[in-house]
């Protein structure tokens, strides 16, 4: 049995990352030696409806802002990030963190380190948000940065400032680029297609599907073999459910995004995608 001690902090932080109850997230904790992340493995291997990991939560409150170029050859997502959604929500820290975005944008930024030195009207941007942190009493800073380049690059914010989808195109897509990054912003899909998920993400999966199976009582006895094969296929439902082009298409569940796209331009591709959500 573990030794280790399991704060209520420590099942609030699992119960919102899972929506598990709580009695179940003291369990998988104190299974798991307090181990995050194999506290998540252990309520999906139990058949808690748990989401796959994700990597886009950040920040618990701020603004997140996604912009293009006017030419929509490059976006980039800022998020500042803030304490409280009151700070947040204010109309002047809103206009701080477009001015911001903006610098980016126009100076042609590329990482959070360089936004951080970029100068607005003789100030640079690490001494504006010091400023900004002495008048409002809250730690808030570039809690994010991302930037898609391509011949053609979507962008969408979605409620209130609290997620930005960049999309990057092989070519023009105006109106297919707003309906993908809609796309995006609802179904959050881990890549763009089974091969652009991470190894250790898909064996992990595996692993998990494996486990739940062999877990069955309905599967004493079964061969190895089978088991596989019956994974194999979850795994499928995995990759349509959580890669991009095979998700259905929320504007018309009869076509996945990939038919979608090929009624549009049969040559037109997703290149890249971003997604950042406030957490």
């Amino acid at each position: 049995m573990s030794t280790v001690t399991i704060t209520a902090q420590d099942i609030n932080k699992l119960r919102q990352a899972t929506g598990a109850g709580m009695m179940d997230c003291r369990k998988a904790l104190t299974e798991s030696n307090g181990n995050f992340e194999d506290a998540i493995d252990w309520l999906r291997k139990q058949g808690q409806k748990v989401a796959a990991k994700r990597s886009d939560r950040e920040a618990k409150e701020g603004v997140v802002l996604a912009k293009t170029t006017f030419d929509h050859k490059t976006g980039i997502i800022v998020t500042i990030s803030s304490e409280t959604d009151f700070v947040s929500k204010n109309d002047d820290f809103v206009a701080f963190a477009n001015s911001i975005a903006d610098a980016a944008i126009g100076n042609d930024v590329k990482s959070a380190e360089e936004l951080n030195e970029v100068t607005i009207n003789g100030s640079k941007v690490s001494d504006m948000i010091n400023d900004k942190l002495a008048a409002i009493g809250e730690k808030i800073g570039i809690a994010r940065f991302e930037r898609v380049d391509a011949p053609y690059v979507a962008s969408y914010i979605h409620g209130a400032n609290r997620m930005g989808v960049l999309v990057g195109f092989n070519k023009t897509a105006e109106e297919a680029g707003k309906d993908v990054a809609m796309q995006i912003a609802a179904m959050n899909p881990l890549g763009l297609d089974a091969e652009s998920i991470p190894a250790e993400t898909i064996e992990r999966e595996r692993a998990i599907v494996t486990e739940t199976i062999s877990a069955d009582p309905k599967m004493a006895g079964k061969p190895a073999e089978m088991i596989a094969k019956i994974a194999d296929g979850k795994l499928n439902a995995f990759f349509k459910e959580n890669t991009l082009s095979a998700q259905l298409f929320v504007k018309d569940s009869s076509k996945t995004v990939a038919d979608y796209l090929k009624s549009v331009d049969s040559e037109l591709k997703v290149i890249e995608f971003k997604r950042v959500a406030l957490g």
